[in-house]
């Protein structure tokens, strides 16, 4: 995958649980780059979140660190501590009524990965020197792993999510989450906006402000149905969505 998706995207986005209060704890035998804000790439997950992300599949266990390849074949090397939460990580389902469903995610040991698993990451990560800090490890069922290429094909043609960079009448420009990118969208009248879950309207939307896009690429731009605007809880980190796209109903 692109490490630009998982980046909140790819990975608090794809996790149910919270890594904001787990700090990112390098092994001693880290090169000092690695942990770095300067030696970190230039795809990864941006916007403040406390972190980037990538997935990928386990080629290598050892005592501090996993070896993963990503499916475009970049090898990683995901370093571990104790402070690193790891979880088992099912595919999010959505009830008739729209409320999300599924097993929790279940706190797993260092040993339960295995070669061979499919697993989201999220920390610093440094494109360069091909190695992540991680905060948050999930081992991902085959349905999940499928679920979040399905949702990265799908980004920028059905979704967006980014900072908001400019404003002109109702065309919005925002850099890219997923890929540090810059895509704009339109919002016409039908467009809904929601801040929480408080409808606002298009004028409360601020230069500065991440924002989930909901909507299609036409001819001449992306037309959003909805755009919601992640506001700042207690300590200023954004809040994250549990799921970056509507999971595929069953």
């Amino acid at each position: 995958m692109k490490l630009s998706l998982l980046s909140a995207f790819v990975l608090g986005l794809a996790l149910s649980v919270s890594a904001q209060d787990a700090p990112i704890n390098q092994p001693t035998n880290q090169t000092p780059a690695q942990g770095t804000s300067q030696a970190r790439g230039q795809r990864g997950l941006r916007g403040g979140w406390g972190g980037e992300g990538l997935t990928g599949t386990v080629t290598e266990v050892a005592a501090s660190h996993y070896t993963i390849k990503t499916d475009e074949g970049e090898t990683y090397t995901v370093f571990y501590s104790v402070n690193t939460r790891i979880v088992r990580q099912t595919i999010q389902r959505h009830s008739p009524g729209g409320a999300a469903g599924g097993v929790p995610p279940q706190i797993l040991q260092p040993a339960d990965i295995k070669v061979g698993d499919a697993i989201g990451v999220m920390g610093e990560v440094d494109a360069t020197a091909k190695t992540a800090g991680a905060v948050v490890i999930a081992q991902l069922d085959p349905a999940r792993a499928a679920q979040l290429r399905q949702q990265r094909a799908s980004y920028g043609k059905t979704w967006l999510m980014g900072k908001v960079t400019a404003i002109d009448g109702v065309k919005v420009t925002l850099l890219g989450s997923l890929d540090n990118a810059a895509y704009s969208f339109i919002a016409d009248e039908n467009t809904t906006f929601r801040k929480r879950r408080e409808p606002i309207t298009l004028a409360d939307v601020q230069v500065g402000d991440m924002v989930r896009v909901e909507g299609a690429a036409k001819e001449g731009g992306f037309l959003a149905a909805s755009v919601v605007v992640m506001g700042l809880p207690p300590g200023g980190t954004p809040r994250i969505p549990r799921q970056i796209a509507p999971a595929p109903q069953p």
